[in-house]
């Protein structure tokens, strides 16, 4: 099972260079994995269908329960067979719909199989958490698939939409889905099932949560105006998603779910009210529309109202019912999705009105829509006139709640007639006055696939009782009915029989009363649920800017006080209350006064910041500050700290003087004498309380410290460096996650500087047509200096250092730059490995390496810059997050994330030496620094050192990437 799954998605990540080298041809591979599964799940069949199942476990994280389970039993198995088979059918439909040039036919290729695969995934998933992940990803990816003609307003509208809607019900099912799982002691669903916990008001409200996830990914009033808007996707979109996949997955979880909690008071209420509901609006609103695909998505919202109504009944004959209308569904609404397609695709049009006769000119493909469309409307001997009859039996023969909602799915029945006739003759007849649509000729491979879904409806509908072993396995999850129903085409004369003639003739009335219904529905029309979504979002979009209006006022010192003020009031009203003071030791002012004077000092510096009004002492200051830090640190004995803080300082300095080039020399804020007074008890107010608190905290240890433990722990695998070893293997999950969060955020600046790409242009010292960004802001001063070849250095000592203007060249700093430049790198690399027994690690000595670079740009600029790193720092980046995660990953072989493995080995001239797989993920980190840094330089340096040459006009016309030149 689990490597089906994987297949999915390692073949969707290869759709680029699949589609790239086969083009429209790369489906019929894509379409591999869910044939494969396909194939699969029809070989246990004989499993599922005799009450067994197939499982497997992984125990994802022993020390907290989790799990990875997955089981395949008789539901399991029909979902597996819509989701793996019409998901095939659907990727070879694709190799005809598009064409070799679409656009951006990788990313939809690998987003749809990537679909298929998480889908397989949540109908086998056997653990709530499980469920919820798969659950998530199904979202991500439909997410991507309905948006994927984002350069249309509506396409993104849409699948944000559908996002929000169904992201919201999903965080709701997640609450739910832990409060049964806390309470059943259990995340297994198969043992919830089978021993659901006592009915309670937690679990009542567990179960209206859960059934909010379910009803929102199903498109259940009130949450159905996505599925309609969804249609801006590809119809092979439509065809799998909102016919057979994504739709039925709130249905699968409420079928699933029902044997436990059909009972629960809350259960019954919202399926059977909120389904019948849906089937009739969602029918209703079809009957006026002219957009075929519109037709159809409205006719999808009605049809999984009436699952959703049978699949929560509860009892016996219903869940055959269900069982066999989800199969009926897929079988008959995918291949209308897809015929629609084909009709879009031949006559260039989806409008009713605009097409006639198109029947006479695709026989085969009206022939095709024939038969799923007889299936819809339930007529015999179709599969879906066999589910449609189990369903009125299940619910004749009901409670009489059950009577009340088969008034409700008589009547939907009769819409569904109504409307399947409407798309039939608006698709493939004759009408008066519209001339013959011109149409072009259609391939049988692209016909084959909804020519294969609508056949099997015609087969199944008289073998449906040869095949109904399967479906009463998973009815027998029920309690027993006296006289239980029998899946077969032909029951007899009876109630149920005249239900549905009843509902032909009321469908075939309103058909023919079209114009007079369509004029009624308009009149009496209700907002529709997507313009109520919309106002909503104004609403809340006018709120926010009104809430941002009124708290932002544009001051940063007003934001940090405000800030400061909270966290001071929190704190001291804590403070008073608890009085956590009393007994606790009293702190010591310092272990010895060095450490006094350095603090003093950093006191000192601090205060000076609220005085300057030049910003360039405010950030040498504020550097002096952290400076005083990183020495406390080393008069405390902890130099590692030291160390990190010492390069961090200097490398913001750097920073904010990069970013003090394009902002005024003066604080331009206005501040009265009283406010810039009122600062300072401010400040001095909130940093005792984060000393006291920090006193109170520490002074409250209750257990011994685990320092010595940590030591201990350390010695014994042969190492020294305590916080390295805490870093890069005790606690590597914490480096691991900060690592993350660093590259995002440092993505996530710099792309404020790169408006259109982050890669630079040529960088080429070609381009230059006059002075660089450094020459044009010491242009004023050139005229005092000495011109001619005396000015300028006799020899280069930097790549790039003819770059510069004589007048702004520093024959020191070249010689510096260039001696230090290797030994600093060298030094890195030192500090990389030596982290084991010395001070050092990943983290400082990426910092180190990045001072290294900064010191070849402020000696030569950016061109020498791109000479010192020619790489993108995203590659860094990118390989050092790759690298740590690999790592991490490889300690999977033991069992469990970021175990360590040491290699012992012994070199000819070296000797004895140990390889530990915390230096590879340290040498991760190393990476990932060193591309931060390098991006934040290039950012703040480099680009900007390219704006100001641009507004010069120093650069040839294909300098860059504003300029309309290439990219690198």
């Amino acid at each position: 099972m689990i490597a089906l799954i994987v297949a999915h998605f390692a073949l969707a990540a290869c759709a680029g260079p699949l589609v790239h080298r086969l083009g429209r041809r790369a489906f019929v591979v894509l379409a591999l994995p869910p044939a494969a599964a396909t194939v699969w799940a029809f070989t246990r069949w004989n499993t599922a269908a005799s009450g067994g199942a197939d499982t497997w476990t992984w125990e994802w994280i022993p020390d907290y329960g989790v799990t990875l389970d997955l089981r395949l039993d008789a539901l399991a198995e029909l979902m597996v067979l819509l989701a793996a088979g019409v998901g095939a059918l659907v990727l070879l439909y694709c190799a005809s719909y598009f064409t070799d040039d679409t656009p951006q036919l990788s990313r939809f290729a690998g987003n749809l199989l990537a679909f298929a695969g998480a889908m397989l995934a949540l109908v086998l998933a056997d653990d709530l958490i499980t469920l919820y992940v798969f659950w998530e990803l199904t979202t991500v990816f439909s997410y991507l698939l309905i948006g994927h003609g984002s350069e249309h307003r509506h396409s993104r509208r849409s699948a944000l939409q559908a996002l929000v809607v169904t992201t919201f019900g999903g965080l709701a099912m997640l609450v739910g889905f832990l409060i049964i799982g806390q309470a059943a002691g259990t995340y297994r669903i198969s043992a919830i099932v089978a021993d659901p916990p006592e009915t309670t008001l937690a679990m009542s409200v567990a179960v209206v949560l859960v059934l909010c996830g379910a009803l929102s990914k199903s498109a259940i009033w009130p949450f159905s105006m996505w599925l309609p808007n969804a249609m801006a996707a590809p119809t092979p979109v439509s065809a799998y998603l909102h016919a057979a996949a994504m739709v039925k997955a709130g249905v699968y979880l409420v079928a699933r779910l029902a044997p436990a909690f059909a009972d629960v008071p809350v259960w019954k209420p919202v399926v059977l009210v909120l389904g019948g509901a849906t089937m009739l609006l969602g029918g209703w609103r079809a009957l006026r529309l002219n957009d075929l695909k519109l037709v159809l998505a409205y006719g999808t919202v009605s049809q999984l109202g009436f699952l959703t109504l049978l699949a929560g009944t509860g009892n016996h004959d219903a869940a055959l019912a269900a069982f066999a209308m989800i199969l009926a569904h897929a079988l008959f609404k995918a291949p209308l999705f897809l015929v629609t397609g084909i009709v879009d695709h031949a006559a260039g049009t989806r409008d009713l009105r605009q097409l006639s006769g198109v029947g006479r000119s695709l026989p085969y493909v009206a022939g095709v829509a024939a038969l799923s469309a007889a299936s819809m409307a339930a007529l015999p001997p179709l599969l879906g006139f066999a589910a449609k009859e189990a369903a009125f039996a299940a619910l004749l023969h009901g409670s009489t709640a059950d009577r009340w909602a088969l008034v409700a799915v008589v009547a939907g029945s009769a819409l569904t007639t109504a409307y399947t006739l409407r798309f039939f003759w608006g698709a493939f007849l004759r009408k008066p006055g519209v001339p013959d649509t011109p149409v072009h000729r259609v391939g049988p491979a692209f016909l084959a696939p909804p020519a294969l879904l609508a056949v099997l409806g015609l087969v199944l509908g008289p073998a449906v009782s040869w095949t109904d072993r399967l479906p009463n396995a998973y009815a027998d999850m029920f309690p027993a009915e006296p006289d239980p129903y029998h899946l077969a085409l032909w029951h007899g004369f009876g109630l149920a029989l005249l239900l549905s003639a009843v509902a032909w003739a009321a469908g075939a009335v309103l058909f023919l009363g079209r114009t007079q219904v369509t004029r009624l529905s308009r009149r009496i029309a209700w907002p529709t649920a997507d313009s109520v979504f919309g106002h909503l979002l104004l609403g809340q979009e006018r709120l926010a800017l009104q809430v941002t209006g009124f708290i932002q006022r544009g001051s940063l010192s007003v934001y940090l006080a405000t800030t400061l003020l909270v966290m001071l009031g929190g704190q001291l009203a804590v403070l008073m209350v608890d009085t956590p003071w009393v007994g606790a030791v009293r702190p010591r002012l310092w272990d010895n006064p060095l450490q006094g004077a350095v603090a003093a000092l950093t006191c000192a510096a601090a205060l000076l910041c609220l005085t300057v009004r030049r910003r360039m002492k405010g950030v040498v200051l504020a550097g002096l500050t952290g400076y005083g830090t990183a020495l406390l640190f080393v008069v405390q004995g902890a130099p590692d700290l030291a160390l990190t803080q010492f390069c961090m300082e200097t490398v913001a300095m750097i920073v904010f003087v990069l970013v003090l080039r394009r902002m005024p020399v003066h604080f331009q804020e206005t501040v009265s004498i009283w406010r810039r007074a009122s600062r300072i008890p401010v400040a001095l107010a909130a940093a005792a309380t984060v000393g006291v608190g920090m006193w109170v905290a520490a002074a409250a240890r209750s257990a011994e410290p685990a320092g010595a433990a940590m030591v201990q722990e350390v010695a014994d695998h042969g190492l020294k460096d305590v916080v390295a070893t805490i870093l890069v293997d005790l606690r590597a999950w914490d480096t691991m996650g900060e690592s993350a969060v660093l590259a995002a955020a440092a993505i996530g600046v710099t792309s404020l500087i790169y408006l259109h790409r982050r890669s630079e242009g040529s960088m080429a010292q070609e381009e230059l047509q006059g002075r660089t960004a450094w020459s044009l802001s010491a242009h004023h001063s050139s005229r005092l200096l000495p011109q001619g070849d005396d000015a300028a250095p006799e020899r280069g000592w930097l790549a790039a250092g003819a770059t510069l203007a004589p007048e702004h060249r520093s024959i020191v700093f070249e010689v510096v730059a260039r001696l230090l430049f290797h030994p600093i790198l060298v030094l890195s690399v030192y500090l990389l490995f030596c982290a084991e027994s010395l001070p050092g690690g990943g983290f400082v000595a990426g910092l180190v390496a990045g001072v290294a670079l900064i010191t070849r740009y402020l000696a030569g600029g950016r061109f020498e810059l791109a000479e010192a790193a020619p790489l993108q720092p995203g590659l860094f980046t990118g390989l050092g997050l790759f690298i740590s995660t690999g790592v991490g990953l490889l300690g999977l072989g033991e069992g469990t994330v970021l175990h360590a493995f040491t290699y012992y080995g012994h070199l000819p001239i070296f000797g004895k030496y140990h390889l530990s797989t915390s230096v590879l993920f340290d040498f991760g980190v190393y990476l990932l620094v060193l591309g931060v840094v390098l991006d934040i330089v290039r950012a703040l340096g480099a680009k900007v050192d390219r704006q100001i040459e641009r507004a010069a006009g120093v650069l040839t016309p294909d300098g860059g990437p504003e300029a309309g030149g290439p990219l690198r």
